[in-house]
């Protein structure tokens, strides 16, 4: 029996699952904390790699392995493969204005275009413009650029800083598809690097990752094989089992849209992020700031606990009476309202109830995610099947009334670490 290995290297943690390379059935786990904070020492992420893998009973008996990762963060790597300071994680906001300067000098449309993405301070290509503009000294230090997967795949395969392991071999980093589409440098449409856009954001050229196709491995220094990795959006479609014209929608801190497309999409507005997938498709995804907490406040205005939320929820009807709930409590993304505050409307002596308030909130939220699928169907992406994963899809209420809100099945997969089994799901196909 052959074990493969995938592992999630999030913003809060490192996740290990050792599974049956046959049936995908895990056997064993391991998990190990990161340190808080936006802007993150990467030795930090590597530690824990190693805590959880050594949680996870080691790799001895492991054939083939994969990482997956938050995506967007600057790992940044001088000529001796040291890293050049703490990497800027995707919620490190300080290069919005870097951002604003890149869509300015190039247009929307055209960057868009080039790479099926309009930079925000999110995205790699704003950070790189933020290190040029606010630490020179380092900007001109950096000789390669790599996402938090690439470089903890290169590690781990036994690459490292000076004389570590099998030497700083800046040409052995590798990254996949949907990472490489998150940076703002890279096209899914073209399946190239734009140089030039590269060269915009820190002033001078550096190597970057080779990108391996869906199917491609390496190995590492023990001879095992190993996957491309992906992005952590990625990594869940494959966990989850996601195909094309499948749409998953997840209900975390924030909320996140993604669908399994044949086409590249291209939006000027910057609402729909033109990502690949890991295996060789497209995932155009949009992303909402109010998602699960929208259920919290409630459930703490209520005074109640989740149960008893879903439960008024659930006694409520459809429209909650007339009752609305615009639950923009921390601004919005999509649509672009940054500073737009929630609202409710409707209030009448009869639709203002407890039972109507929670029904409220539920539709208020899943209206916000709807807005998300709308974007996609705007620019002719094909969805048939809503997969509902996270945190706030565990509420039976979410669960029933998410069809009638978004017009489309919705399939409920059971609770899992579906970063890691995607990770997990790419190591036994290089098998």
């Amino acid at each position: 029996m052959a074990l493969v290995m995938g592992i999630d290297s999030s913003t809060q943690s490192c996740k290990v699952v050792v599974v049956d390379g046959e049936s995908g059935r895990v056997l064993r786990e391991g998990r190990a904390p990161h340190p808080d904070g936006t802007s993150v020492d990467p030795e930090a992420w590597w530690v824990a790699l190693q805590r959880a893998i050594e949680l996870a009973g080691g790799m001895a008996d492991v054939a083939a392995w994969s990482i997956g990762g938050q995506q967007h963060g600057m790992v940044a790597l001088d000529e001796a493969g040291r890293v050049v300071r703490d990497a800027l994680l995707w919620n490190d906001t300080r290069s919005a204005a870097a951002a604003a300067d890149l869509v300015s000098e190039f247009g929307a449309d055209a960057l868009a275009e080039r790479t099926g993405l309009v930079p925000v301070a999110s995205f790699t290509i704003s950070k790189l413009r933020w290190l040029r503009d606010h630490e020179p000294a380092n900007g001109a230090r950096v000789a390669a650029v790599a996402l938090p997967h690439d470089w903890l795949t290169w590690r781990l395969r036994g690459f490292g800083p000076g004389d570590a392991g099998r030497g700083a071999v800046l040409d052995e980093l590798v990254t996949d598809r949907s990472d490489a589409s998150g940076t703002g440098y890279w096209s899914a449409a073209t399946g190239s690097y734009d140089r030039d856009l590269l060269v915009a954001a820190l002033g001078h050229d550096v190597l970057v990752p080779r990108v391996l196709g869906a199917d491609e491995f390496v190995l590492d220094a023990d001879g095992r094989r190993v996957a491309a990795g992906a992005g952590d959006n990625a990594a869940s479609a494959l966990g989850v089992g996601a195909g094309v014209g499948d749409v998953v929608v997840s209900i975390g801190t924030s909320g996140t849209v993604f669908a399994v497309s044949e086409n590249a999409v291209a939006d000027a507005s910057g609402i729909v992020a033109g990502f690949a997938s890991a295996d060789g498709h497209h995932l155009p995804l949009v992303c909402t700031l109010n998602a699960a907490r929208v259920l919290d406040v409630t459930a703490s205005l209520l005074g109640v606990d989740h149960d008893e939320l879903s439960r008024l929820a659930l006694s409520a009807d459809p429209g909650a009476g007339g009752l609305a709930l615009v639950p923009y409590f921390e601004g919005e993304r999509t649509p672009n309202l940054p500073d737009a505050t929630a609202s409710l409307s409707g209030m009448t002596l009869a639709s203002t109830t407890r039972e109507n308030l929670a029904r409220a909130a539920v539709e208020g939220l899943l209206s916000g995610l709807g807005a998300g699928l709308d974007a996609l169907r705007a620019h002719g992406v094909p969805l048939r099947r809503v997969l509902l994963v996270g945190g706030g899809a565990r509420s039976e209420a979410v669960q029933r009334i998410a069809p009638l809100v978004f017009g489309l099945e919705v399939e409920v997969p059971a609770p899992g670490e579906y970063v890691a089994l995607g990770a997990a799901e790419q190591a036994r196909r290089i098998l």
